[in-house]
């Protein structure tokens, strides 16, 4: 199934849209006589009000949508929510932007950028640049998705959105909980499964426990060349468990305060990179076994591996003043992040260019990548609680977050070669204090701050007119140092946090109007002009030595990169009616010195800097229906234009990186559009059977801004190795094409308590392109990261 949209059938859904807003009598009318349904309860404003009360665009996906779509990953949950997209760069590795607010790819070695759009596990912020935790969804009560900048409420990194993990808290209503038990089969060939479990204990009328606990077995479906022939199949697979144990103590009606501890840890055996070509495996070679890559093939000199250790305590507490309710939220973040990937072929296309004798080519090298966090964060915030038309928040933020990351390429026999190609003691000379035969190495220490005070106050007018108006305003202040060894670097040592280059700060203040128009309590339009931002920061040194000239005329001047800002413009219309909910809207984002990271040429380097103007406008509309007894119908889906409005050029008036203007922003569909369908049957007394069927479709993308230039893109395949000339050409077309999902899954129900589902998801063994890797140019690698395979599973789940 192919759906075809264009930028003019675009418009005509918004002008659509809007005429729907103009028709709000009949709508109006419409949702007087919906039936009473049970209601979603967020809190994406700081206070508990049900989901269509919200006054600006907002998803909740609840347990049961999630368990009835088979959901798992947030990259599940993107292909149901309109305007969300993830970036999938391989386990714990993802990337998340919403409304087309996307700035490219960005790789494990920029430990320097902000994300774009928060992370939140209920009040305590997890969001990490790259590093999206997987955070496993057994008990959790909803995801929301608030799409849209939220910087008021939720402060930098949610200048795109905010989503946010709501897991059930503790209660002294009684015992209750769950068990589940997994066992599925991937691509056919691999097996995994999961362990889940979940209780909640009363302690008493003032106290309460809830925990739970997880194990899941990740079949892998990537197979990997061997030196000698060989092939290791499934090299990516792996598991996570963790668990979260929270406390509820109530030492009076007015007091609550509730305690937690989140532990999770994820492990990958390797990566789910589909490679086209290979330094040591291509079709060109002729000394070695020439290789063409099939589907989810890739090749390895050393294995790899990913591991993820995530630990969260918070600490909610909440005090009810008498009409005014005091919250505070203590969270603390460790975090031990470790990307270990072979990087042999990357090293063997250095060793070359730089004219080593051919056997140091073939050395086995290991890029490790490793992050340490520490993250303390403060909020205390006052918020009106009574039932009158005046409500309110105002709060105090603050963070403090310390931020190591190390990157060693540890390769055993190394410098015996440097020694020899430019002499005696070279490799030692140039170690800067990092460990021998480590050709690169380097430590980045970073020191964040942050301060803000914020508030929000709506009054609702007699006439279901209602007015809101917030703002924030932040003060920054990040240091950092940089140190860096071995021959691949240039030994640079800027270990002072106080020197004016290691340092930079800003402050501003991000305001959000609305106005809300509610015709019936089923019914209201609603307006939004909001601001958001991301902090700035300051780039890495080049690797000079492996630059060009001309790349390093180009990429040298890019050392501070602006925070960056957007202001969203959106009208959203929100009704339900007899056996239907339909939101919708039309959005524009206005933004300002966008933060775009690209490769920088030769120089094996990333750099970040800032595009003077970009925009995305477009549609997002969610319509459920149940047009008869047992049958539930959705639909979701987005439509839009994310564009550059400037383009950056070189001295020699040269298009830098793809950057020029009518270009598309990375990363994001101009269309995504989800259908799911279930229905539910009485089979006999105490059993009941609910079908359940999904489709989704994902429009296409860039991974880079730079890669819808001269598309499809000529690489200069390798180097004069293993008998390959290094100047055949590697053709690939960069615009990752999109992709269709169907998923199914029929459950038995027995008793409401005990339920068993067999599912497939990918049924028709899809192979999405979700980005595009690549290393030096094409010389030492070139593939994409690919999506999971047909998934054939049963589950069985017991509460009580």
């Amino acid at each position: 199934m192919t759906i075809f949209f264009t930028h003019r059938a675009a418009l005509r859904v918004a002008v659509s849209t809007l005429a729907l807003s103009a028709g709000a009598p009949l709508l109006a009318q419409a949702a007087a006589a919906a039936d009473e349904t049970q209601e979603i309860i967020v809190t994406a404003t700081k206070r508990a009000s049900t989901l269509q009360e919200v006054p600006f665009s907002i998803n909740a996906l609840t347990a049961a949508d999630l368990q009835r779509s088979g959901a798992s990953t947030i990259e599940d949950v993107a292909r149901n929510v309109a305007g969300l997209t993830i970036q999938n760069l391989g386990p714990g590795q993802s990337q998340v932007s919403v409304r087309g607010v996307s700035a490219g790819q960005i790789v494990r070695d920029q430990p320097g950028v902000k994300e774009q759009v928060g992370i939140y596990l209920d009040e305590s912020a997890v969001s990490l640049s790259l590093f999206t935790p997987d955070l496993d969804f057994y008990d959790l009560n909803r995801v929301e998705t608030l799409r849209g900048p939220q910087g008021t409420l939720f402060g930098s990194g949610s200048v795109g959105g905010t989503l946010r993990y709501i897991t059930n808290a503790p209660t002294t209503r009684g015992v209750e909980g769950s068990v589940e038990g997994n066992i599925n089969m991937v691509a056919e060939d691999a097996i995994g499964g999961s362990v889940k479990g979940a209780v909640n204990a009363p302690l008493g009328d003032a106290a309460a426990v809830r925990a739970v606990g997880y194990w899941t077995r990740y079949g892998g479906f990537i197979d990997a060349y061997r030196p000698g022939g060989t092939i290791d199949k499934n090299v990516n697979s792996g598991e996570r468990y963790g668990g979260r144990l929270a406390v509820l103590l109530q030492p009076s009606e007015a007091i609550s305060l509730t305690p937690r501890i989140v532990y999770q840890k994820v492990k990958a055996n390797g990566f789910n990179r589909q490679e086209v070509f290979n330094l040591y495996g291509n079709p060109f070679t002729t000394t070695r076994p020439a290789i063409t890559f099939k589907e989810r093939e890739q090749y390895l000199l050393l294995r790899e591996a990913f591991e993820d250790k995530f630990l969260l305590a918070d600490l909610n507490a909440s005090v009810d003043l008498g009409g005014v309710s005091l919250t505070s939220v203590s969270s603390y973040v460790d975090r031990d992040i470790l990307v270990s990937r072979d990087a042999s072929a990357l090293t063997g296309s250095v060793t070359i260019d730089l004219a080593y004798q051919a056997p140091a080519a073939l050395i086995p090298s290991n890029l490790n990548d490793s992050t340490k966090l520490k993250q303390f964060t403060q909020e205390v915030r006052l918020s009106s609680t009574g039932e009158g038309p005046f409500q309110w928040v105002i709060g105090g933020f603050y963070s403090d977050i310390k931020r190591d990351y190390a990157q060693r390429l540890p390769t055993p026999g190394y410098d015996v070669f440097t020694d020899i190609r430019f002499g005696a003691g070279t490799s030692a000379a140039v170690a800067n204090g990092f460990p021998l035969n480590s050709p690169y190495n380097a430590d980045i220490n970073y020191k964040f701050k942050q301060k803000a005070v914020f508030g929000e106050a709506t009054y609702k007018f007699d006439n279901g007119l209602k007015l809101t108006a917030g703002g924030r305003y932040y003060d920054f202040n990040e240091k950092r140092t940089f140190k860096s060894g071995g021959i691949f670097s240039n030994s640079d040592s800027f270990t002072d946090f106080n020197a004016p280059n290691n340092r930079t700060k800003s402050d501003g203040f991000t305001p959000r109007f609305i106005a809300s128009y509610e015709a019936s309590r089923d019914f209201s339009i609603n307006l939004q002009a909001a601001k958001g931002f991301r902090l700035g920061g300051v780039n890495d040194p080049l690797n000079a030595n492996l630059c060009t000239a001309q790349d390093r005329a180009i990429f040298g001047g890019y050392q501070r990169y602006d925070d960056e800002t957007l202001w969203n413009y959106e009208a959203n219309v929100k009704a339900r009616g007899n056996g239907f909910t339909f939101n919708g809207g039309v959005f524009y984002n206005d933004i300002k010195n966008l933060q775009v990271t690209l490769d920088a040429g030769s120089c094996s380097s990333r750099v970040v800097f800032n595009v003077p103007k970009a925009h995305s406008v477009g549609v997002e509309f969610e319509l459920t229906a149940s047009p008869m007894e047992g049958l539930d119908l959705g639909i979701s889906g987005t439509i839009l234009e994310a564009k550059l409005d400037s383009t950056v050029v070189d001295g020699t008036g040269a298009v830098i990186g793809g950057i020029r203007k009518g270009n598309r922003l990375p990363t994001v569909p101009n269309f995504q559009i989800s259908l799911n369908a279930t229905y539910t049957a009485q089979l006999t007394a105490s059993t009941k059977g609910v079908f359940n069927a999904s489709f989704q479709h994902v429009g296409n993308r860039y991974t880079q801004p730079s890669d819808q230039e001269n598309n499809p893109r000529s690489f200069r395949s390798g180097l004069a190795f293993g008998g390959a000339t290094g100047t055949n050409p590697t053709v690939v077309d960069l615009l990752l094409p999109s992709y269709n999902l169907v998923n199914l899954s029929a459950t038995a129900e027995y008793a409401g308590d005990v339920s068993a589902t067999l599912y497939v998801t990918n049924l028709f063994d899809t192979n999405p392109l979700l980005s595009f890797d690549r290393e030096r140019g094409g010389r030492a690698r070139l593939g994409f990261n690919v999506g999971q395979p047909r998934v054939i599973g049963l589950t069985v789940r017991k509460k009580f």
